[in-house]
């Protein structure tokens, strides 16, 4: 069974640390921008952007460490380990930066959806002189999410304190009926049943189910050490320095906050946009993401 890949792009391996390799997909010219996916996905969340973006664009779409068909390494949270962990945001942050030096492109715009999105917000804020623009769909920042959870309506999140627990027992559960856990959110966070068609779906699926480990790493780390990095940064006043797009549910009104106001404390320079399709909003509304996108990088 042919595996889906992003219509004219190239697919590369690209070294970004000790033993770490990133798988990406590349494609256009012109300027750079980095598109990081979310979960339970791979880069192939962008195919509909990406394309649309390499008219002028160098448009280059990693599978996070972790994830897909980049490298796995076992998990390390060791107090002196670079980054603050295997699976930290910043050192998943770090691999991205240096895929794209090694790409030729010592600064350029950084988007990110889901995971991806804490992934780019924590590279806005450790390399700012690396990241042009920087744009953020459907997360509020780790050290926020954590803030708003909280009662009954933090059920919709319970894959975040499953996965929060120490090591052993999330991976066992997950591990024991993938398909089911993953193929939830597939089914639960998207609106249109066509947005990811069912060659996409058993890719996602596929590559999820191979790294139950490393997905279960980094959502650990989020409620560990990313969330330590955020606190640090929001007590020293550390901001974003670049123009900043949120895209993002109407998850305030859901949950009892104001999103944009939450966004704004990070980024004085913000756009915040409320859509109507689901969580996949590059694939549910592919065209109204390029769009924000293309805008941003005109700032």
């Amino acid at each position: 069974m042919t595996t889906p890949s992003i219509d004219g792009f190239d697919q590369r391996r690209v070294p970004v640390a000790d033993g770490v390799e990133l798988h990406a997909a590349v494609g256009g010219s012109g300027p750079p921008v980095v598109l990081l996916h979310g979960f339970p996905q791979t880069h192939l969340m962008w195919r509909h952007v990406a394309t649309d973006l390499a008219a002028d664009h160098t448009v280059i779409c990693p599978d996070l460490r972790g994830y897909g068909a980049s490298d796995k390494p076992a998990e390390s949270t060791a107090a002196d380990a670079p980054g603050g962990g295997t699976y930290a945001k910043r050192t998943m942050a770090a691999d991205v930066v240096e895929l794209a030096r090694a790409l030729g492109h010592d600064r350029f715009a950084l988007a990110g959806h889901d995971r991806g999105a804490l992934v780019a917000f924590r590279a806005g804020l450790d390399h700012p002189a690396a990241i042009s623009h920087l744009a953020c769909l459907d997360v509020v920042p780790t050290a926020d999410m954590w803030d708003v959870l909280h009662g009954a309506d933090a059920a919709v999140a319970f894959h975040l304190y499953l996965m929060a627990q120490p090591p052993g027992l999330p991976e066992q559960m997950i591990s024991a009926a993938p398909d089911a856990f993953f193929g939830h959110f597939l089914d639960l966070w998207g609106q249109s049943t066509e947005a990811i068609p069912d060659d996409v779906r058993r890719a996602y699926l596929d590559a999820c189910r191979a790294a139950v480990p490393s997905i279960v790493a980094d959502y650990r780390a989020s409620a560990g050490v990313d969330l330590a990095h955020d606190r640090a940064d929001r007590d020293a006043g550390n901001q974003l320095r670049m123009p900043v797009t949120v895209l993002q549910q109407d998850w305030g009104a859901a949950l009892g906050y104001d999103a944009a106001a939450v966004w704004r404390a990070w980024a004085p320079d913000l756009r915040h946009t409320s859509v109507t399709c689901g969580h996949f909003m590059a694939e549910e509304a592919p065209l109204q993401v390029a769009t924000a996108l293309r805008e941003l990088l005109t700032r």
